[in-house]
């Protein structure tokens, strides 16, 4: 564990740095007050995994929320605050009680519901620190790190049905990738970072683009660019088809009324996830679910397999 650093600049100083984009600066203000945010850990949790995991959760939380910090001068409160919503997230997890995500007791707007996660990541300098770190992620690693904090797809048992493996080896890839990130923020790596919302832009473009296209009833030609002619495509049932099949299949739903609404895109360098709500006409409501995500795994820049998957309502 980490202790104050003698001759560290004050809190106030740190927290503008971090809300610039300094990611050094928020890994001193996280190892300054890791000892409380462990405390209070400890105290809802116990000694136990869990308790580490909170203050992990809650370090990743900060990334995404440092720029909301008004009061500059009162970070740790808000941080210790954060692990305590993460630590009773947890609990009430634990007894199988419905939660919303933990971010959501920091940043949510009342009035008009939870912002869209990169937006709020978007927000601040960091966003390329984060994104150059997950990049560093094994695949595994990143791509239920990008599900759970990038996307609505925030349940374990969603992420773990979108990517065909149990809840039990979702729970433990984010504890790795959580680690992973909070130790890689505690030693903040001073490097050059890619321009992730230069890249996020150039990819939403694209699925406009491609959405369009596919409206007008050519999605066909509209990917030919952009993704391999022998990519596979994995659907919700489980069914594996080849891009021959995607365009009919798109087409037949459009015939019958159903519009797809882009809501959200993030993007990595190798995986590029969509999430869209599905329209239904009036006289035909449950024609489809009422959303679909679609991740894009890349191979040299083209996409070379797609998996679609319908979350949960919830």
């Amino acid at each position: 564990m980490v202790g104050p650093l003698v001759g560290a600049p004050p809190d106030s100083d740190l927290v503008s740095a971090a809300q610039a984009g300094d990611a050094g600066a928020l890994g001193l203000v996280l190892a300054r007050h890791r000892a409380g945010m462990y405390a209070v850990a400890l105290a809802l949790l116990g000694h136990s995994a869990d308790a580490e995991d909170a203050v992990q959760e809650a370090a990743l939380i900060a990334l995404r929320c440092i720029g909301d910090v008004r009061d500059r001068d009162a970070v740790g409160p808000w941080l210790r605050m954060v692990v305590r919503n993460a630590c009773r997230a947890q609990l009430r997890r634990m007894s199988a009680v419905p939660v919303a995500d933990p971010v959501g007791a920091v940043v949510m707007d009342r009035t008009y519901g939870p912002p869209d996660p990169a937006e709020v990541l978007d927000r601040h300098a960091l966003r390329d620190w984060v994104w150059s770190a997950m990049e560093d992620l094994s695949p595994g690693l990143r791509l239920v790190t990008m599900l759970r904090y990038f996307t609505d797809v925030t349940s374990y048992e969603d992420i773990a049905a979108l990517c065909g493996t149990p809840v039990g080896t979702v729970r433990s890839r984010l504890n790795q990738a959580r680690t992973k990130l909070t130790d890689a923020l505690l030693s903040s790596a001073d490097r050059v970072h890619d321009d992730a919302t230069a890249r996020t832009a150039l990819h939403r473009r694209l699925a406009e683009e491609i959405m369009a296209a596919a409206h007008r009833g050519d999605i066909t030609a509209a990917m030919s660019d952009g993704w391999s002619p022998h990519a596979d495509v994995t659907w919700p049932t489980g069914k594996i088809t080849d891009m021959d099949y995607l365009g009919p299949a798109f087409g037949r739903d459009l015939s019958d009324g159903v519009r797809h609404d882009l809501r959200n895109v993030v993007a990595g360098r190798e995986v590029v996830i969509w999430e869209a709500a599905l329209l239904n006409p009036p006289e035909d409501p449950f024609h489809c679910p009422p959303g679909v995500v679609w991740v894009h795994f890349l191979d040299r820049g083209r996409v070379g397999r797609v998996r679609l998957y319908h979350p949960r309502r919830r």
